[in-house]
């Protein structure tokens, strides 16, 4: 399987990524991540969308822009020079502080905002193995060594499947429309695909059952 890279990923990435999962674990499915590709704007790269007060919201960071379009994505840098960490910090506080599970992770969920990587490839990759360690997802993450447009190489190429202005049909054909309790559902209704964390900030350990419809069991 092939994904791209992706800041607080939606909950259908981590779904597909479970989908290659056996109960008990075996041997962990090998997930690729492109890591040559170039930079591309409006994606899942650098913003995610949470459940806040008001409804869905999204979140983003900024990236320095010398030379953007020329370098891989692991050369893009984070751009610190405004105060955007603490204003996510705080957006994620705001939205999820009354669930039940956001006090149990949100200190090391934080630590690695605070720690502020250089790379956007680096911050990506190090919340992407925190929600996978936190969800009891396993697998083998490995990166592509090279950029290739279409290929099957890498098994099965989600990279511009999962996109934030395209709607995709992977978790029904997960088996995985299903609700599970969020916050404000009451209020504004239930919101399919937010980013991870608003399953594990709300499910906690429960969040690798809400994915077991997409694990096979032997």
């Amino acid at each position: 399987m092939l994904l791209g890279i992706a800041y607080f990923p939606p909950i259908s990435y981590f779904a597909l990524i479970a989908k290659g999962m056996t109960i008990p674990p075996a041997t962990p499915p090998v997930v690729y991540i492109e890591a040559r590709e170039n930079y591309q704007k409006q994606s899942w790269r650098n913003r995610c969308r949470i459940y806040a007060a008001g409804g869905p919201e999204y979140l983003n960071f900024p990236i320095v822009h010398e030379g953007t379009h020329e370098l891989p994505i692991t050369g893009i840098k984070v751009d610190y020079s405004t105060p955007w960490v603490i204003r996510t910090e705080r957006a994620i506080a705001s939205a999820y502080e009354s669930s039940a599970y956001f006090d149990y992770y949100k200190d090391e969920l934080f630590a690695i905002l605070d720690s502020k990587p250089e790379t956007l490839f680096e911050l990506d990759m190090r919340i992407i193995r925190f929600f996978l360690k936190k969800t009891g997802i396993e697998a083998d993450i490995r990166l592509t060594g090279e950029y290739l447009p279409q290929t099957d190489k890498y098994g099965e190429d989600y990279r511009e499947i999962l996109h934030p202005k395209r709607p995709n049909t992977v978790l029904r054909d997960l088996g995985l429309e299903k609700p599970y309790f969020q916050v404000f559902a009451r209020k504004n209704g239930f919101v399919p695909d937010l980013s991870i964390m608003d399953l594990l900030f709300n499910e906690g350990p429960g969040s690798i059952l809400y994915l077991k419809s997409g694990i096979s069991s032997h």
